[in-house]
């Protein structure tokens, strides 16, 4: 096989990749929300999930499986821990929507002891390496300072936080979580809600010398790795169109 070849095949593996993770990332967030976890065990579970098939491939391990771990991991990890046998109905419900509700039976016995083997497996894989530090804190703490500089009918009327907090959310849907710094990703996401919205942030003025509202907030922060991170966000949205058509 030529080189352009290899190459074209993949890119083509990888496109594929994407789009496998993406949907897994959306059953793991639906699983989620119907067993009432929060924002923060929710990316904590995405971010296990990313950490794991950067390390191994999807052709040797069931991505279904290792997601419903990781949501079982995550709970325990972040202290809101979810119930196995919940765990076990709501996933079963949402992969085979046109069977019957999961019996305590062979079935249900199988999936509960494989997730626990395979909790044992991603613990042993990811060196028990569970701490995540999100962009979830500094969201909120950014969130209060652009307040303190906008005007009252902006801070108001336009849903800045829950827009920011919405595209957070969705960006865990691909691997800017491993590849960038949690702050500055928050900045990124704020960035974008500000543009989308028309919102300008007064420029601050130190020592004669205008700066961005994001060099207020991070001090080494530079507007490439902002761009970055936007234009990641909005291949994801790409990939989702692709992912549904």
């Amino acid at each position: 096989m030529s080189s352009t070849a290899r190459r074209k095949a993949d890119d083509a593996e990888r496109l594929s990749n994407s789009k496998l993770h993406f949907g897994i990332i959306r059953f793991m967030f639906e699983s989620g929300a119907k067993l009432s976890m929060t924002s923060v065990p929710l990316a904590t579970s995405a971010t296990l999930y990313h950490r794991f098939f950067r390390e191994f491939s999807v052709k040797d391990f069931d991505p279904h499986m290792i997601a419903i771990t990781c949501l079982y991991l995550a709970g325990k990890v972040e202290e809101e821990h979810v119930r196995l046998t919940d765990i076990i109905n709501v996933t079963y419900r949402i992969l085979h929507p046109d069977k019957l509700p999961l019996d305590i039976g062979p079935t249900f016995w199988t999936l509960r002891d494989s997730i626990i083997q395979c909790e044992l497996f991603i613990t042993r894989a990811l060196q028990f390496h569970f701490a995540v530090d999100h962009p979830h804190k500094y969201l909120v703490h950014y969130l209060k300072s652009l307040y303190d500089w906008l005007d009252r009918e902006t801070v108001e009327h336009v849903p800045i936080a829950s827009t920011s907090w919405a595209l957070l959310s969705d960006s865990y849907h691909g691997t800017i979580c491993l590849s960038h710094r949690p702050d500055v990703i928050a900045v990124a996401v704020l960035h974008i809600t500000l543009q989308s919205y028309g919102v300008n942030v007064p420029p601050h003025d130190s020592h004669d010398t205008k700066y961005e509202w994001w060099e207020a907030l991070i001090d080494d922060i530079r507007w490439s790795d902002i761009k970055h991170i936007v234009n990641k966000l909005f291949d994801l949205y790409d990939l989702e169109t692709a992912t549904l058509t």
